[in-house]
């Protein structure tokens, strides 16, 4: 993940926009990243559609998803997923939460999801349920208490996805562009495993399988490939956003062209041809 906080904050909008325009997240859906100095704090958007999401409105939480400073923005209400994650998962730098409907029939009837191509692979071995109302009863379905954000992230232990019954998903990755990978590549799985599952057979990744595929498709090059391209399809639909402008340094003064005292030479006046 790059060290640089405007590049990080750049690539987490970035990311929120792909995943919207990949019509993974709709008006609802969020992300969010750890800071790169400090693990202790995160940073995701204010409460709005993610395709809006801007650069002003990225607010800076700690891992109980409190704010850092004083804020004006509403936060949203489901942010205690993203904190309670980054408290069990060290190494999850990147968090989304998202309700596709390529992934809520797994959500709804409690079928495991198995990565059946590929690049499908990328969900890992497991695909866990989390089912709130099993230790909180009847609920809104909201994640909003700490402690409901603690089971989640119990329930997605050391696995990358987890399904939440009746509700959506939680995906988490080691870096923002890990997590676009996953996420989209994910909801494909399911889109094409319901598809499997209507011509009547599934044919799964063997264990074998899942684990030498996706050790390639999350190497640099895949993911950078599949990057490019999203980025791209943000550029068609007139949704990519200003990346920040450099820090540059001053410039030194120009030098005098002419010494002190010195005249300047008469421009030469240009000729032109004579008409015949």
């Amino acid at each position: 993940m790059p060290e640089d906080i405007a590049e990080v904050l750049h690539q987490l909008i970035v990311t929120t926009r792909i995943l919207a325009n990949e019509e993974v997240l709709d008006a609802f859906g969020h992300v969010s990243v750890r800071h790169p100095h400090d693990p202790n704090r995160y940073f995701i958007p204010r409460h709005r559609a993610p395709e809006l999401a801007e650069i002003s409105d990225l607010v800076e939480l700690d891992l109980d998803s409190e704010p850092v400073r004083p804020t004006q923005y509403r936060l949203y209400s489901e942010r205690v997923i993203h904190g309670e994650i980054y408290k069990a998962r060290p190494e999850v730098n990147a968090v989304v939460h998202h309700h596709a409907h390529a992934v809520l029939p797994y959500a709804i009837s409690g079928r495991e999801l198995v990565p059946v191509f590929h690049l499908g692979a990328v969900i890992g071995s497991k695909v866990p349920f989390w089912d709130q109302r099993d230790e909180f009863g009847d609920t809104n379905m909201l994640v909003v208490k700490p402690e409901e954000g603690a089971s989640l992230a119990r329930a997605l232990g050391p696995h990358w996805m987890v399904l939440m019954r009746r509700h959506g998903a939680t995906v988490a990755g080691t870096d923002l562009r890990q997590l676009a990978f996953r996420t989209v590549f994910g909801c494909h799985n399911a889109k094409l495993q319901s598809q499997a599952i209507a011509h009547g057979h599934v044919d799964q990744l063997s264990t074998g399988e899942q684990e030498i595929t996706e050790a390639g498709q999350l190497g640099a090059m895949p993911i950078e490939r599949a990057w490019d391209y999203w980025v791209r399809h943000l550029e068609k639909a007139g949704l990519m956003p200003e990346k920040p402008a450099a820090k540059r340094k001053a410039a030194p003064a120009k030098a005098s062209a002419k010494k002190a005292g010195g005249k300047a030479k008469p421009a030469k006046k240009s000729r032109g041809k004579k008409r015949r």
